[in-house]
């Protein structure tokens, strides 16, 4: 028998993110070959004519799985029934800004757009939040829409953790598909800490550890790090333009797992609302590494953290916590 078909919100639809995002989506590559959608795209005013024509190309493109296309300025109109969120919009970071400024803008997005999820979107919904600063807004999202569970709002730092499965499968000449659980943990930002400490490669004779493989403390320690931290910047200065097509894949890709779980043995990192697993402050949006089942998250408990290790989670946990309380300073 058919499924239902799953409705998907985009905002910000119009934009770079959401113009490669919302093919893939139509295309099965974030919810199954055999899952149908219905895509809602929501964008500003301004952007109307181009979110319009971004519509025209869905239907161009005739795509089997996609039953219907909402294409509106309008959130309430939006967020109608939907049961799946990927909240790409936002207000970005420009020449002069203060982060202050950029906090402000944006908890005022996050708190209407979390309203008209909380009053009409389906039971159970789950959001992704993209635009930065992705932990905080996705936290002033949970504020102000508090009938969603907190397990059900995430921020995607995915994007960082498949840069640093490619940046391993580069130094190791390996598939990327053989290479498993890395972690980014804390924020999405330049303190994140990307950590190779379990991960593992799959070699003709076992699964080794990665730092037995790469033999180079000196690289995994500070070159790898910043690479993956400061990944986003480099693709800005090659591109003139911010990562696009890495990040639509990449919110498909937290979405597939979250929605139809994780491969046994694998984690993947999700920004989720923290219970103080690890020591990371509670009550902030923190990434941690996470396995997926029957449409949850759960936090993988007992690795051991170094002492490198331990410094960098306080870092960005420090962050995320200032972070905080720039963001409900905004809202008084």
């Amino acid at each position: 028998m058919a499924k239902e078909p799953v409705r998907v919100l985009v905002t910000g639809a119009a934009g770079q993110i959401g113009y490669a995002l919302v093919p893939m989506i139509a295309r099965g590559v974030m919810l199954g070959a055999d899952q149908p959608v219905i895509l809602h795209m929501l964008d500003i005013p301004p952007a109307a004519e181009a979110l319009n024509g971004v519509k025209m190309e869905l239907v161009d493109a005739a795509f089997p799985l996609l039953k219907g296309v909402v294409a509106t300025t309008d959130v309430v109109e939006a967020c109608t029934g939907v049961n799946i969120a990927v909240m790409v919009g936002g207000f970005p970071r420009k020449e002069g800004m203060e982060r202050k400024d950029v906090m402000s803008k944006n908890v005022s997005i996050y708190k209407s757009q979390a309203s008209a999820l909380e009053q009409h979107a389906a039971p159970n919904c789950k959001v992704l939040v993209v635009a930065n600063p992705a932990n905080t807004n996705a936290l002033i999202l949970k504020e102000f829409a508090p009938s969603i569970p907190a397990k059900n709002i995430t921020c995607l730092t995915r994007l960082d953790h498949n840069r640093a499965l490619g940046q391993i499968s580069e130094k190791l000449n390996v598939q990327v598909s053989d290479v498993k659980n890395v972690i980014i943990w804390g924020n999405h930002s330049s303190t994140q800490y990307p950590d190779v400490n379990h991960a593992t490669v799959k070699t003709p004779s076992a699964e080794k550890p990665v730092r037995e493989l790469v033999k180079d403390d000196a690289w995994l320690n500070v070159e790898f790090i910043t690479t993956v931290q400061q990944r986003g910047a480099a693709i800005i200065k090659a591109r003139k333009l911010s990562s696009a097509l890495s990040a639509a894949s990449a919110a498909c890709d937290h979405i597939r797992d979250w929605v139809l779980g994780t491969p046994e043995g694998t984690w993947v990192s999700m920004g989720v609302y923290s219970d103080g697993s690890y020591n990371a402050p509670a009550g902030v949006i923190y990434s941690f590494p996470v396995t997926c089942r029957n449409g949850e998250w759960t936090i993988v408990q007992g690795l051991v953290i170094d002492e490198f290790s331990r410094k960098k989670l306080d870092l960005t946990g420090a962050e995320l916590t200032e972070e905080k309380e720039l963001a409900y300073s905004c809202l008084s």
